[in-house]
C-alpha cells in the first residue's frame, strides 16, 4: 500500500488533510486528517471512508470534500 498525502486546507482553526491509499485491489482508499491545536495541545481526528475509487483523484476528491464538511461541522460560531 501506498499512501499520498496531498494537499492541507485550512478551515476555521483545523487543518483538513486529504490522504490517498492504494489497496492491495489496485482501487484507492480515501481518509481525511483534521488537525487542531499547537505543539502539546494538538489533536488529529482520522477520517476513513467506506468506498473504494477507480483512481487516485476521485478518491481525492472525496477525502476534500468530506474532510472540509465534517470541518466546517466542528467549527464554532464566533461571539460578537
Amino acid at each position: 500500500m501506498i499512501n499520498s498525502p496531498d494537499t492541507v486546507i485550512a478551515v476555521g482553526q483545523f487543518v483538513v488533510s486529504p490522504l490517498v491509499t492504494a489497496t492491495e485491489s489496485g482501487r484507492f482508499a480515501a481518509s481525511a486528517v483534521i488537525r487542531s491545536g499547537r505543539g502539546h495541545s494538538t489533536h488529529h481526528r482520522v477520517l476513513r471512508f467506506v468506498p473504494r475509487f477507480n483512481s487516485r483523484e476521485s478518491a481525492r476528491r472525496y477525502a476534500v470534500e468530506h474532510g472540509v464538511a465534517h470541518a466546517s461541522a466542528l467549527v464554532q460560531p464566533q461571539e460578537n
